[in-house]
């Protein structure tokens, strides 16, 4: 099936998609999953060893929990995401997986057509979104069957592919693979569009019949649309597709609903100081190992300088160090706060992190000292600003400024999404107007088990744009958007029915 029609055929402009989803990725391609009809349903054998959410379970078990009320079953439930439809979804799934246990899931899929709610998932790259990008050298942080989406386990999927591998930690480029296939073995292959760019989403307040069908627009073909007047047109979504040949072919699409699943990893944050821009200072994992991989940083004596605690910085760590490479590690944090993510890893499991933040609490710098030769940690230090000459000058808690000369620098304090395709860049959409998004500190505001923005009506986000960054959490984002969406499709087909009726 083509892309975008190459004939000179336009689609009828009068067409308008109940969804459409923007973002390709795990969250992405779960909504997809749900919105294609697959509901979840209580196993006949399974037991949930949360007595009381088992109890709930069996009050509705021959309702798919896509029907049950998600608010009463989330009720007194407890994990590590702040939404909680994203814990009871976890839970049911990976029941108890917090403690150490590996529980079977608790429920069984069903394909039921009736339930398909016509929609176009559209990305950049291939299904499966950043997993494409991540650096291929690094192991993910969390384990393979967390990794996993609803029907599709990824232990039986890697078996047959899987080189020798100690424990359930697995590549991001098999996680890639894994999501790619997923889209395909499941049949929503006619729902995805990729090599999309969105320039822009915004919201309509005209009738249904305008348009002017100057664009050629994506395929709709195979999405079973019925021309009706209970879809309204809200969204009018414009962007462009990049075609075998390289040109850019202009679309327009028009929806009832747009789904946020962009991720947040589109551009990385800055520390917004002087000479943040100069050639010698990276913000990214690939950019830092190419430099490492073509060589430019070995035999170097000064030392490169990383910024950041989170897992992004830990890894560059272990890269330098790996390659011999002596590091300065800076970041504003003290070794002792428990918000640090290494905190939450258990040692066996994750050993090289663990190392990582050994290194931070025993080897940190000391007026008295000396950078030690192959890691120095700078704990609540910040840069103040990097000099053409590839010097940077530190500033600790106490004002104290320190000035060093590096080979490079890498700064990693996270990424923000890119939302330019909204007004004010989406920002109007946060906890917070007046900041950019962002997954920590200011998410989308969304109501808790529709997964609506408070602030825009028939616009929904889920995933790290609201503050989802683990696959395992951003399940629920799908469960609570098809919900949403299918009660309301049921609501209209009953007025239409007393229509027709009365």
């Amino acid at each position: 099936m083509p892309l975008v029609e190459e004939t000179s055929l336009l689609e009828d402009s009068s067409v308008t998609l109940p969804v459409v989803v923007i973002g390709n990725g795990p969250s992405g391609i779960c909504l997809s999953y749900m919105l294609s009809g697959y509901r979840p349903y209580l196993s006949s054998e399974a037991i949930h060893p949360n007595a009381i959410l088992h109890s709930k379970l069996e009050e509705g078990r021959h309702l798919s929990i896509v029907d049950q009320d998600l608010e009463y079953l989330s009720e007194g439930l407890e994990g590590r995401s702040s939404n909680p439809v994203a814990v009871l979804f976890d839970t049911l799934l990976h029941p108890d997986a917090d403690f150490g246990y590996d529980y079977p899931s608790v429920l069984h899929w069903k394909l039921e057509q009736h339930h398909y709610i016509p929609h176009l998932v559209l990305g950049k790259g291939p299904p499966g979104g950043a997993w494409h990008n991540m650096e291929g050298s690094m192991l993910t942080i969390s384990f393979g069957n967390w990794m996993e989406l609803p029907g599709l386990k990824f232990k039986d999927w890697v078996s047959s592919k899987r080189r020798n591998l100690k424990g359930d930690r697995v590549m991001p480029e098999e996680i890639a693979r894994y999501y790619k296939h997923y889209v395909k073995v499941m049949g929503l292959q006619k729902n995805f569009r990729e090599n999309t760019y969105i320039t822009s989403v915004s919201r309509l307040y005209r009738d249904q019949g305008d348009g002017d069908g100057q664009d050629r627009n994506i395929s709709t073909q195979h999405l079973q649309i019925e021309k009706s007047k209970l879809i309204k047109r809200n969204w009018e979504v414009r962007g462009y597709q990049r075609v075998a040949d390289g040109s850019h072919v202009p679309f327009c699409l028009f929806a009832e609903n747009v789904a946020l699943a962009t991720g947040t990893l589109d551009s990385p944050a800055h520390l917004e100081i002087e000479g943040e821009d100069l050639p010698f200072v990276f913000h990214s994992m690939p950019e830092f190992g190419a430099a490492i991989g073509k060589g430019k940083l070995r035999g170097k004596a000064d030392p490169v300088l990383i910024v950041g605690s989170g897992l992004t910085a830990a890894d560059a760590v272990l890269c330098a160090y790996n390659n011999n490479i002596p590091v300065i590690h800076v970041f504003r944090r003290r070794v002792t706060d428990p918000s640090l993510i290494f905190k939450q890893l258990p040692k066996k499991l994750y050993p090289e992190y663990h190392k990582v933040y050994h290194m931070m609490c025993t080897q940190s710098y000391s007026v008295d000292s000396t950078l030690l030769s192959d890691y120095t940690s700078f704990p609540e230090h910040h840069v103040l600003s990097f000099k053409s000459d590839m010097k940077c000058i530190l500033q600790s808690i106490s004002g104290l400024k320190k000035i060093f000369k590096l080979s490079a620098a890498v700064v990693l304090i996270g990424s923000h999404p890119n939302l330019s395709f909204l007004k004010e860049r989406g920002c109007y959409l946060g906890y917070n107007s007046s900041q950019p998004i962002t997954c920590k500190t200011n998410p989308v505001e969304i109501d808790a088990y529709t997964y609506e923005c408070v602030k825009e009506a028939n616009l929904f986000a889920l995933g790290p744009l609201v503050g989802d960054n683990f696959v395992r959490f951003l399940k629920g984002g799908a469960l609570g958007v098809t919900r949403c969406l299918a009660t309301r499709q049921k609501k209209k087909h009953l007025w239409k029915e007393e229509e027709e009726t009365g």
